[in-house]
């Protein structure tokens, strides 16, 4: 599914029109974007969480050269499923 099926799902759930929804969906996206890459945690009961999490720094290899590199450290997102959808997915 992407965005534009989604928006379309959500207008006929929800029983608003398309643009509505888009933009419901669009400022939802933009919310979670901004509190997680500021650190923040969003959690969604039943749904999941989404927060930042650090890498940190570690050994790998260039795949051509077999050359040992460093990758930095870094923030990555992370999404962690909720038990309700976790079991709606596993059943």
């Amino acid at each position: 599914m992407n965005k534009g099926e989604l928006v379309d799902a959500v207008a006929a759930k929800a029983n608003m029109t398309k643009k509505q929804a888009d933009e419901v969906i669009s400022a939802f996206l933009e919310v979670v974007t901004e509190a997680v890459a500021n650190g923040e945690k969003v959690t969604l009961v039943g749904f999941g969480s989404f927060e930042r999490r650090e890498r940190s720094e570690r050994e790998g290899r260039n795949p051509k050269t077999k050359e040992t590199i460093t990758i930095g450290a870094t923030r990555v997102p992370a999404f962690s499923a909720g038990k309700q959808f976790r079991e709606k997915v596993a059943s």
